[in-house]
């Protein structure tokens, strides 16, 4: 069963992805579709040991740049969730 997704991506972006779709016989929506599949194919310990930089240097412009939040601990959270209960 398909569902429905709004993602936002930059518009050179998405230009370059849809030629690349195209030019392989393949929707857009395939393509994110097989990527996420992959990505989430537990394969790969972190989304660097994924092999998507050539994909992505193949539709975008620039240096790949992975990033990171770090996840705060949970005292840092606790403080926030009562600091904003002030």
């Amino acid at each position: 069963m398909d569902t429905k997704l709004t993602l936002s991506f930059n518009q050179e972006v998405v230009n370059k992805a849809k030629k690349y779709a195209a030019d392989h016989n393949i929707s857009l929506s395939r393509l994110i579709e097989h990527l996420l599949t992959q990505v989430t194919s537990n394969e790969y310990k972190s989304l660097e040991e994924y092999p998507i930089s050539d994909w992505v240097s193949m539709v975008a412009e620039g240096e790949v740049e992975y990033r990171k939040t770090p996840k705060p601990s949970r005292k840092a959270s606790k403080d926030e969730f009562f600091s904003s209960k002030k």
